[in-house]
């Protein structure tokens, strides 16, 4: 067995914790190809085979996921040590799903920076939730509902509030849409969450035709935005695209709903200034949206 290459352990990292060659990629600035060939040749280096390639993604072998484990939390370990170094840095990882992310909290990040010149933010997109006492991790943005860990300090960014949008295109060919019932035979889009399927079968409608599937939010908006069908995604999310006009609203869910996008850090972390800036601003900026 030869001694693993620090770099090919890196990839494999970011793979085991986004399940995606791509998502790994964007995370560490390289492409989708180099990340690959890296997990192979660290596969190759052990002698075992630590993912399982499938279709829509990786899947962690048994191997794959006792071993990264402890590549985790060793890294997690650097990263602190390397933190230490520069005292005088406001750092601050924050850990989001990677559809936030494109859709939400990337287009906003130059208006942070410009209130924030002297934070050094990091950013981790993945839909696994965040363990903070290994990923290096300060805060997280998730999908969720009360109660939360009373190990937690969680305050609410903004509620669910699922929202049915199109291109205008589509908008002008339907014409107002009043009930539910009225989608049952329209061309559909929906992501890993299967809201479509399960809204319909809350309210007893059966659908003509299954929606088009996606596996990441961000993917079935931008094909909605392309005129193939209506996408059903929370308000926040698709804030950007009803401003710009690219998606129009057609319906909405007016039921309450308890579950919404949550903002939350250990409470046991004590005093953090560039962590307090960003959750305040975070807030914010979900706040002037609504």
């Amino acid at each position: 067995m030869r001694q693993p290459n620090m770099n090919s352990l890196r990839m494999f990292d970011a793979a085991a914790r986004h399940l995606n060659f791509r998502l790994a990629a964007e995370e560490l600035a390289l492409t989708q190809g180099a990340v690959a060939q890296q997990v192979r040749r660290l596969e190759a280096d052990l002698g075992v085979r630590l993912f399982d390639r499938k279709a829509r993604g990786l899947a962690l072998t048994d191997v794959g996921r006792r071993y990264h484990t402890p590549v985790r939390r060793a890294f997690a370990i650097i990263d602190e040590a390397t933190r230490g170094l520069r005292p005088e840095s406001r750092r601050l990882a924050v850990s989001v799903p990677p559809s936030f992310a494109a859709k939400w909290l990337v287009p906003r990040l130059a208006a942070f920076s410009r209130l924030h010149p002297d934070i050094d933010l990091r950013i981790v997109a993945t839909e696994g939730l965040a363990n903070f006492r290994v990923d290096g991790v300060d805060v997280a943005i998730r999908q969720g509902r009360p109660p939360f860990d009373d190990g937690l300090v969680a305050e609410l960014l903004s509620p669910v509030e699922l929202v049915a949008a199109c291109s205008p295109e589509l908008a002008r060919k339907l014409g107002p849409v009043v009930q539910l019932a009225e989608l049952t035979a329209q061309p559909l889009i929906q992501d890993g969450h299967m809201l479509w399927d399960r809204l319909f079968e809350e309210a007893g409608l059966v659908v003509s035709r299954r929606p088009l599937q996606f596996n990441q939010t961000a993917l079935a908006m931008d094909a909605a935005e392309d005129g193939q069908g209506i996408v059903l995604a929370p308000r926040l999310l698709l804030t950007g695209a009803l401003e710009r006009g690219s998606l129009v609203r057609i319906w909405h869910d007016a039921r309450a709903d308890p579950s919404g996008y949550y903002i939350v850090h250990p409470r046991d972390r004590g005093a953090n200034p560039a962590r307090d800036a960003f959750v305040s601003w975070a807030l914010a900026e979900a706040a002037r949206r609504r």
